[in-house]
């Protein structure tokens, strides 16, 4: 049962002693690719390290919405030369954030249009960051797809509505589901997960953070991304199987760099 882990943050320091055991148990539940997704400048070339030197990890570069204000002058050209590493098969995570006041609303769309349009010039998917600002990202993706048509990229731990996820889907994004779909109180999100076309649909970890309801409380990590694929599995009415080997399928598609590459 393959399964694909498409948003990890494998550089938080909470994997700082342990995270070649963390890959091991990985591995040994079936799961037979990570991406390391990057925050910052500075977080970029450590994630490259790290699938440098796991043959199951891959990297995306990139700076995150609420650390945009810490940029220095040179840190999107840092993006744009790890962009070209051998690992790096995405960029980000990049998006809009108005749940966090950390960095002015037209400084994050700045960084959102240069993730956009570099991935437009090198062919890397984005990986999207979206809190509480659905209507300004499905507004500045309108505008990309408008322009230049179908976007390559993934809307990740989505919590939104049906609605946010059909404007998506329409542009050409993937939606994925982290451990908040397994939560009790998270039927809405379910309801949604359960409409996605089988072909669109990714899961992930988003880990450290957000472990899923059967480990909730615990350091998440990639192994556990076979509770929230078991979840979606249920709620799609499919089995565990065909639902890891469908988003396992995805996943490769959208990271296309990786068939590339290997």
């Amino acid at each position: 049962m393959p399964l694909f882990d498409t948003h990890a943050h494998l550089t938080d320091e909470r994997f700082r002693d342990d995270l070649a055991a963390v890959l091991d148990r990985a591995a040994a539940g079936g799961v037979t690719q990570v991406v390391c997704v990057a925050t910052t400048a500075a977080d970029s070339p450590h994630c490259v390290r790290v699938a440098g030197e796991s043959q199951l990890v891959w990297a995306s570069v990139g700076i995150q919405p609420n650390h945009v204000a810490e940029v220095g002058p040179d840190d999107w050209s840092v993006i744009e030369r790890l962009a070209d590493s051998p690992r790096v098969v995405a960029l980000g995570e990049t998006g809009l954030d108005r749940h966090w006041d950390y960095t002015p609303f037209p400084q994050q769309e700045d960084y959102f249009a240069r993730h956009l349009a570099l991935s437009r010039r090198n062919g890397l998917p984005v990986i999207i960051h979206c809190r509480e600002a659905e209507a300004d990202v499905v507004r500045m993706l309108r505008e990309d797809y408008d322009r230049h048509g179908p976007v390559a990229g993934v809307m990740h731990s989505f919590t939104g509505d049906w609605l946010t996820a059909e404007a998506c889907l329409r542009m050409g994004l993937f939606v994925s589901f982290a451990g908040m779909v397994t939560y009790k109180n998270a039927q809405d999100l379910r309801d949604v997960a359960a409409k996605v076309p089988a072909d669109r649909l990714l899961v992930e970890t988003d880990c450290p953070y957000l472990a899923p309801g059967p480990v909730r409380g615990k350091r998440n990590e990639p192994g556990y991304v076979a509770h929230t694929a078991a979840c979606l599995a249920a709620v799609r009415g499919v089995s565990p199987d065909e639902l890891a080997t469908q988003t396992t399928r995805n996943a490769l598609a959208l990271f296309s760099a990786i068939s590339a590459r290997t």
